[in-house]
């Protein structure tokens, strides 16, 4: 019998996983607060390298393990061929490498549902920061400096003030004060 292992997933810092995997028991338990988009996850990639052959990777739901269908595939495919069973536990779905062909369906159309999720999810992003700037609001950090302070910026910069210094005095990035004496900087 190998090893329970847990992979648990949320998007943000600010997101709680204590619903996730809870109840089951388990060795080991990989962690981690961070968008799904892609597989480069260090606890993700962590748990991969740990399981062994004989090990159950335990997911709370498909979409915790991967958002695109290709790199689902891939990280199943990869485990099972190894000898890992991942089991999903919202879906209630076990892989073993010996799964039939309903099996593999049930993956792929579960996997696509996910995939198109995160579509919709950055379709809406992408509506509403464009309504925002069209209704003129600040999109991004506000800027930290005033027409003022640019222009004392620009003054103590000319007469040879020590660059880093004077980001310093005012609170910025030497990047930032570069782009107040390039006049790429959008003032507050």
């Amino acid at each position: 019998m190998g090893h329970q292992v847990g992979y648990i997933r949320v998007s943000s810092v600010d997101q709680n996983t204590d619903r996730q995997l809870s109840g089951i028991e388990l060795n080991k338990t990989f962690r981690e607060k961070i968008s799904g988009k892609n597989i480069k996850r260090p606890q993700l990639q962590e748990c991969l390298e740990y399981l062994r052959e004989g090990d159950t990777m335990h997911v709370h739901s498909i979409d915790r393990l991967a958002r695109n269908l290709a790199n689902l595939q891939s990280i199943v495919a990869d485990l099972t061929g190894r000898g890992v069973n991942v089991k999903f536990h919202k879906e209630n779905l076990i892989f073993t490498g010996d799964d039939s062909p309903l099996q593999k369906l049930q993956l792929q159309m579960m996997g696509a549902f996910s995939e198109f999720e995160r579509s919709l999810i950055r379709e809406r992003q992408r509506e509403g920061i464009a309504a925002a700037k069209a209704q003129g609001k600040q999109i991004g950090a506000a800027p930290k400096l005033s027409q003022e302070a640019i222009a004392i910026i620009k003054q103590r910069a000319a007469v040879c003030v020590n660059k880093k210094a004077l980001a310093e005095e005012f609170g910025i990035s030497r990047t930032t004060l570069y782009k107040v004496l390039d006049d790429k900087y959008q003032a507050s």
